[in-house]
C-alpha cells in the first residue's frame, strides 16, 4: 500500500518553470516509488501560416521544438542516470491542456505537476495550472 501518488505525470515545454516541474516531480517519484511520465506537446503552426509565410516561419516553428524535443530528451536522460525511477518521456502534438488531461487519463494518473506560467495573458484568460486545478480530475501541483 503507498502512501503517495503510484503515477506522476509532469508538463514540461522547455521554461524555467517546467523544468523545475520536473526536478520537483522526479524527486517525489523517486522518494514514493511512483511511475513518472514527463510530456511535452508540440504545437502544431497554424493552418493559415503557410498560406501568410514568406519568410519560413512555418519551418522555423517546427524546427525549434524539434531542437527543444531533443534538448528535452537529452536532459531527462542525463537527470534519470543512475536513479531509480521508472520513468519515461513522451511527446505529443496538440493543444497543451488537452493534451496533458488524455495522457493523465490514459496512463491512469494520480497527480499532475506543472510549471507556473510566465505569460502575462495567462494570467487573465487563465494558464494550464489554473485550467487542470478547475478540473478536478487530480491533485495538481503548480511549481513557480
Amino acid at each position: 500500500m503507498r502512501d503517495g501518488p503510484s503515477t506522476i505525470l509532469v508538463g514540461v515545454d522547455g521554461s524555467t518553470s517546467s523544468l523545475r516541474a520536473a526536478a520537483y516531480a522526479l524527486g517525489l517519484a523517486r522518494r514514493q516509488g511512483s511511475r513518472l511520465i514527463a510530456v511535452y506537446v508540440r504545437t502544431p503552426p497554424s493552418a493559415l501560416l503557410p498560406l501568410a509565410d514568406t519568410g519560413g516561419a512555418a519551418a522555423t516553428v517546427i524546427d525549434t521544438q524539434d531542437a527543444l524535443e531533443q534538448e528535452l530528451r537529452t536532459a531527462f536522460a542525463e537527470r534519470l542516470h543512475g536513479v531509480d525511477v521508472d520513468a519515461r518521456l513522451v511527446v505529443r502534438a496538440g493543444e497543451p491542456y488537452t493534451e496533458l488531461c488524455d495522457a493523465a487519463r490514459e496512463v491512469q494518473a494520480d497527480a499532475v505537476i506543472v510549471g507556473r506560467s510566465a505569460n502575462v495573458l495567462h494570467r487573465v484568460a487563465g494558464s494550464i495550472g489554473n485550467k487542470l486545478v478547475r478540473c478536478g480530475r487530480w491533485p495538481v501541483t503548480v511549481v513557480p
